[in-house]
């Protein structure tokens, strides 16, 4: 696992063990290509390669109009969202090639969706004010799908999925965490004559 702060890894790392899963941490903030590099070192350097790359970072910001969002915040906002996934996918890219059965799981959202019945951009994305996340998560879609061609002849499966609204803090909105990252998991587990290219939620394929 790997995110920005070390205190949180330790109590995930000592819950999935107490959990009987073997686990291992580090530090890496998706916007730094410095930490980013560091971080696919020491990977390498434990590991040798990767077998599987889940991309689940991602920020929002405070929803508002296109007229009136600030451009500071969606400068952060696709700063991690697209520019981070693209810098964490391109430096774990050499180890990925190393695998048998290298997978990339972009976790993206049906609001990066024009055709989503329930998000998407031409349905229920209309009605919510514009926060730049959606936006940006169509990006991640378009990167999804490029990555995935430039992977084909390494037999490196990359696919985006939506987990729909989770319950990161169990506060009761959204399904919980258990239940949507089974996705994520299936996508992850793919065999090798899988799909490619392609965004799911539930193991089911969503309109781009």
């Amino acid at each position: 696992m790997a995110a920005r702060r070390a205190g949180q890894l330790a109590l995930l790392v000592k819950v999935l063990t107490s959990l009987g899963i073997s686990a291992s941490s580090l530090v890496m903030d998706i916007a730094d290509e410095k930490s980013v590099q560091e971080a696919a070192a020491a990977v390498e350097k434990q590991f040798g390669k990767l077998d599987v790359l889940i991309n689940d970072a991602a920020r929002l910001a405070a929803g508002d109009l296109v007229e009136t969002q600030s451009i500071d915040e969606i400068r952060q906002v696709f700063d991690t969202n697209v520019i981070g996934t693209w810098n964490v996918t391109q430096k774990f890219i050499p180890l990925l090639r190393k695998s048998d059965h290298g997978r990339i799981v972009d976790v993206s959202s049906g609001a990066g969706s024009f055709g989503d019945p329930q998000y998407g951009f031409l349905n229920g994305a209309l009605g919510i004010p514009c926060s730049g996340y959606g936006l940006s998560k169509l990006a991640v879609n378009g990167l999804t799908l490029k990555t995935a061609k430039e992977l084909q002849s390494a037999k490196i499966l990359v696919n985006a999925v939506c987990p729909d609204i989770t319950d990161t803090q169990g506060a009761g909105m959204g399904r919980p965490v258990s239940e949507n990252a089974k996705g994520v998991v299936w996508a992850a587990t793919l065999p090798d004559d899988g799909p490619s290219g392609r965004f799911f939620r539930n193991g089911m394929e969503l309109p781009w």
